[in-house]
C-alpha cells in the first residue's frame, strides 16, 4: 500500500510538474516578449532623444541668434530714439528762436510782439523770403540790413508802429509799406546775365509769400548772383564796376568797386530758419518712422525669441520625460531579464525533479513487483499475524488517530512554509527592485552633481563677466566725467564767444541804425513830393472824423453857406452842437465785443466753478474715506499699543498695571489719550498724579511699546532716564538691550547704569582751551578680548 501510495503520489507530482512546466514556459515566453518590447521601446526612445537633442541644439542656436538680433535691434532702437530726440529738440529750439525773433534787433522784436494789435503787419523780410539752401548765403548777403525790415500793408500802419517805437523808446526800425514801394526798375546790364559764372538776378532766385513780387524786385532786383569771386571780378571789370554782385560764398561787390568778404559767420541764419525747421520736421518724421520700424522689428524679434525659448523649454521637458521613460524601460527590461533567468532556473529545476520522479517511479514499480511475489509467501505469515493484528488493532487505531493528527499538523506546517516561501520570494524580488532603483537614483544623483558643478563653473564665468562689465562701467564713468569737463569748458568758451558776438551785434546795430537813418532821410525826401497829397488826405480825414462829410458834400455846403450865416455864427452853432453831443455821454462802440469777451469769461469761470465743485465733492468723499480708514486703523493700532503698553509697563516696573484710554464722547482722531498707571504697591491713578520718576518710566514704557510694534532702524534718546533711580535705570537699560536686534540706539546720558550696558561710549573732552577732542571706547571688543584671554589661559 505504501508503494501504491508513493506511486500515486509520484504520478500526481509528475502531472503537477508538467502543468508547472507549461505554465513556466508560457510565462517565460511572455517575459521574453516583454523584454523584447522594452528593448524596442528603449531603442525608439534613444532615437527620439537623439532627434530631440539635435532639435534642441538647433533651437538653442536659434535662441542665441534671436537674442543677438534682439540686442542689435535694441541698440538700433536706442540710436533711433536718440536721433528722434535730437531732431525734436533742435526743431523746438529753432521754433522757439523763430517765435521769439532772436537774432533780430530789439526794435524789430518789440514790433513783432504787438503784431496782433496791428493787423497791417505782413512780417519781417526774412520770414517772407525763401530760397534754396545753396543760395541762402548769397541772398542774405545781398539783403544786408534789409533782411530785418518790417513789411506792412499800408503807410498808416507803418506810421503807427513808428509812433509806438518812439513812445516806448524801443529804438528804430525800417518799414516797407506794400502800397508805396516800387520795383527797382529794369536791370540795365542784361548782357551780364550771360557772362560766365552768372547765375541770375537775386529776385529770381527767391520765393516770396503772398505773391509780393514787387517787394522782391525792390530789395533784390538789381543784385546779380555769381558762382565765385573770380567770375564776379571779371564781370565787374568788364562793366566798369557798375553792377552790385554777390557770390555763393557771401562776397559782396558794390557799385564803385568796393569788395566785402571773409569768413561768413552767421549763427542766426535768419533766412534759412524756416527751411531748417521744415528739414528737421521731415527728418523727425523719418526718424520716427525708422524708430517705429525698429520697434516693430524688435517686437517681432522678441516674439520669435520667446517662441524659440518656449520651443527649447518644451524640447528640454520632452527630453527629460524621454530620459525618465528610458530609465523606466531599462528598469522594466532588467526586471524582465531577471524574471526570465528566474523562470529558466525554475524550468530546469522542474525538469530535474521530473527526471528524479521517473527514476523513483521505476524503482517503486520494481519494489512493488518484488513485494507482490513475496506476498504469497507471506500469506501464511499473514494469517498467523491476523491474530496479532486483532490484538494490536486497538493500539493501531490509537496510533492512526495520532498519525492523522500529526499529518494535519504537518499539512498546516507545510502550508505555512509555502506561504513564508512565497513571502520570502516576494521580498527578494522587492529587494532586487529597490537595489536597482537605488542604483538608478545614484546615477541620477551623480548626473545632478555634475550639473551642479557645471552650474558653479558657469556662475564663476558669469561673475567674471560681471566684474569685466563693472570695470567697463567704471571706465565709462571716467570717460563721462571727462566729457562733462570738456562740455563745461566748451560752455565757457561759448559764453565768451557769445559776449564777443554781443559786441559785434551792438556794432552791427549801430551801423544798422545809421543805415536806417539814411533810409529815413531818403524816404523823407521822397515824401516831400507827396506832401500836399498827405495834407489833402489829412483834411479829408478831419472833415470825415469831425463832421462825417465827404469833400463833395462839403463843397455843396460851402455853396449854400449863406443860409447858415457868417463863419462866426457857424462856428458858434458847431460848438453848441458838439456840446449837445457831449452831454449825450460817451458811446461805447466796443460794447458788443466787450459783451462777447465777458460772456466767454463767464462761460470759462462757470466751467471752472463746476469743475471745482466736482473736485470739492470728490475730495470730501476721499477725505471721508480716509477719515474712516484712519479711524479703523487708529482703533486697531491703539488696541495693540494698549496691550503692549501693559506688558512693557509690568516689565519695567517689576509688576503693576498700565492702561491707555481715549477721552469719551470725542472723535477718536482728535480725542485726548489718558494714561492710567498702577505701579506695584499703589492704587490705579492718572499718570499726572505720579512722581517725576514714575512719570518718566511710564512715558518710556509707552515709547518702548510703540517701538516693539513698529521698530524703527534708528533712534536717538536724549537723557530720557535722567529722572529714574538706579534700580529703574538698570531695568531701563536691560530692556533697551532687548530692542537692539532691530533698532540702533544713540543715547545722550550721564547715568552709570545706562553706560555700563552700552556697546560703545563717546565722550568729549577739552584738554586745551577751545580745542575739543572725541574719545571713544568699544566695550564689546574689550569684552571679547577679555573672554578670548580667559579662554586661552584655560
Amino acid at each position: 500500500q505504501r508503494y501504491d501510495t508513493l506511486l500515486e503520489q509520484s504520478t500526481a507530482r509528475q502531472t503537477q510538474i508538467r502543468a508547472q512546466l507549461l505554465h513556466v514556459k508560457s510565462d517565460l515566453e511572455a517575459w521574453q516578449e516583454a523584454a523584447a518590447a522594452q528593448a524596442g521601446e528603449k531603442a525608439q526612445l534613444e532615437a527620439r532623444l537623439q532627434e530631440i537633442t539635435a532639435q534642441g541644439e538647433t533651437t538653442a542656436a536659434a535662441v542665441t541668434a534671436a537674442e543677438g538680433q534682439a540686442a542689435k535691434l535694441r541698440g538700433q532702437l536706442s540710436d533711433a530714439e536718440r536721433q528722434v530726440q535730437s531732431c525734436a529738440a533742435r526743431r523746438e529750439t529753432l521754433k522757439n528762436i523763430a517765435e521769439r525773433y532772436e537774432g533780430y534787433g530789439n526794435s524789430v522784436r518789440r514790433v513783432m510782439e504787438v503784431k496782433n494789435r496791428y493787423p497791417g503787419i505782413v512780417g519781417v523780410v526774412a520770414d517772407l523770403l525763401e530760397a534754396d539752401k545753396k543760395y541762402e548765403i548769397a541772398i542774405e548777403t545781398a539783403l544786408g540790413g534789409s533782411i530785418q525790415n518790417i513789411v506792412t500793408e499800408t503807410e498808416s500802419c507803418a506810421k503807427g508802429l513808428i509812433a509806438y517805437l518812439k513812445q516806448n523808446k524801443y529804438g528804430r526800425a525800417t518799414f516797407l509799406p506794400l502800397e508805396s514801394i516800387r520795383g527797382s526798375g529794369e536791370f540795365r546790364e542784361q548782357g551780364a546775365l550771360k557772362e560766365p559764372g552768372a547765375i541770375g538776378l537775386a529776385d529770381s532766385l527767391v520765393r516770396i509769400k503772398g505773391g509780393h513780387q514787387t517787394l522782391a524786385r525792390h530789395l533784390l532786383g538789381r543784385v546779380l548772383v555769381v558762382d565765385h569771386i573770380d567770375h564776379a571780378l571779371a564781370i565787374a571789370r568788364k562793366y566798369h564796376h557798375g553792377i552790385r554782385m554777390v557770390t555763393l560764398e557771401g562776397e559782396l561787390l558794390s557799385v564803385g568797386g568796393s569788395l566785402t568778404g571773409g569768413a561768413f559767420k552767421n549763427s542766426s541764419n535768419l533766412l534759412g530758419r524756416k527751411r531748417e525747421i521744415d528739414e528737421l520736421t521731415a527728418a523727425l518724421e523719418e526718424s520716427r518712422a525708422k524708430r517705429e520700424a525698429k520697434k516693430n522689428e524688435l517686437e517681432k524679434a522678441v516674439r520669435e525669441e520667446a517662441v524659440e525659448k518656449a520651443a527649447l523649454v518644451r524640447l528640454s521637458e520632452e527630453a527629460n520625460e524621454i530620459r525618465l521613460q528610458q530609465n523606466t524601460a531599462a528598469l522594466k527590461e532588467r526586471q524582465a531579464q531577471e524574471k526570465q533567468e528566474e523562470l529558466q532556473n525554475s524550468y530546469a529545476e522542474l525538469q530535474k525533479e521530473a527526471s528524479l520522479l521517473d527514476g523513483q517511479k521505476t524503482q517503486i514499480e520494481g519494489s512493488r513487483r518484488e513485494l507482490l511475489a513475496a506476498s504469497e509467501g507471506l500469506e501464511s505469515r499473514n494469517r498467523e499475524s491476523e491474530e496479532q493484528i486483532h490484538r494490536h488493532t486497538g493500539a493501531l487505531e490509537e496510533k492512526k488517530a495520532e498519525r492523522e493528527k500529526q499529518a494535519q499538523e504537518l499539512s498546516q506546517v507545510q502550508v505555512a512554509f509555502q506561504t513564508l516561501s512565497q513571502k520570502d520570494s516576494f521580498l527578494l524580488e522587492n529587494i532586487l527592485r529597490l537595489n536597482q532603483e537605488m542604483e538608478a537614483l545614484r546615477k541620477e544623483a551623480a548626473e545632478i552633481r555634475e550639473k551642479i558643478r557645471e552650474s558653479h563653473t558657469s556662475a564663476a564665468q558669469k561673475q567674471e563677466q560681471i566684474t569685466t562689465i563693472e570695470t567697463e562701467l567704471t571706465q565709462l564713468a571716467a570717460a563721462r566725467q571727462a566729457l562733462e569737463e570738456e562740455t563745461a569748458a566748451l560752455s565757457e568758451r561759448r559764453d565768451q564767444e557769445a559776449a564777443g558776438q554781443k559786441v559785434f551785434f551792438e556794432k552791427r546795430e549801430a551801423l544798422l541804425e545809421d543805415v536806417n537813418r539814411l533810409d529815413k532821410e531818403a524816404y523823407r525826401l521822397e515824401s516831400l513830393i507827396e506832401k500836399y497829397k498827405e495834407q489833402r488826405e489829412s483834411l479829408i480825414n478831419y472833415i470825415w472824423s469831425e463832421y462825417e462829410l465827404t469833400p463833395v458834400a462839403a463843397r455843396e455846403l460851402c455853396r449854400e453857406g449863406e443860409e447858415f450865416g457868417s463863419p462866426a455864427e457857424i462856428r458858434g452853432r458847431t460848438q453848441e452842437l458838439k456840446k449837445e453831443i457831449k452831454e449825450l455821454g460817451d458811446v461805447n462802440v466796443n460794447a458788443i465785443e466787450e459783451y462777447k469777451e465777458v460772456f466767454e469769461r463767464y462761460s470759462f469761470l462757470k466751467e471752472q466753478h463746476e469743475d471745482l465743485t466736482q473736485a470739492k465733492e470728490s475730495l470730501e468723499q476721499i477725505i471721508a474715506e480716509l477719515d474712516e480708514g484712519m479711524r479703523r486703523q487708529f482703533t486697531e493700532k491703539f488696541e495693540e499699543i494698549k496691550r503692549e503698553f501693559d506688558v512693557v509697563f509690568k516689565e519695567l516696573f517689576g509688576g503693576g498695571q498700565g492702561a491707555l484710554s481715549l477721552v469719551a464722547d470725542e472723535d477718536i482722531l482728535t480725542a485726548g489719550v489718558q494714561i492710567i498707571a498702577q505701579p506695584p504697591g499703589k492704587k490705579l491713578q492718572n499718570m499726572m498724579q505720579l512722581s517725576g520718576g514714575e512719570k518718566a518710566l511710564t512715558a518710556i514704557s509707552l515709547l518702548f511699546a510703540i517701538q516693539n510694534l513698529k521698530p524703527s532702524p534708528f533712534c536717538l534718546l536724549d537723557e530720557i532716564e535722567a529722572a529714574l533711580d538706579d534700580s529703574n535705570v538698570d531695568r531701563f537699560a536691560g530692556y533697551l538691550g532687548k530692542l537692539t536686534d532691530h533698532t540702533q540706539f544713540i543715547l545722550i546720558t550721564h547715568r552709570r547704569g545706562t553706560m555700563l550696558r552700552a556697546d560703545r561710549l563717546y565722550g568729549i573732552t577739552m584738554q586745551e582751551k577751545g580745542v575739543s577732542t572725541l574719545v571713544s571706547v568699544n566695550l564689546t571688543e574689550e569684552e571679547y578680548q577679555e573672554e578670548a584671554a580667559a579662554a586661552s589661559n584655560m
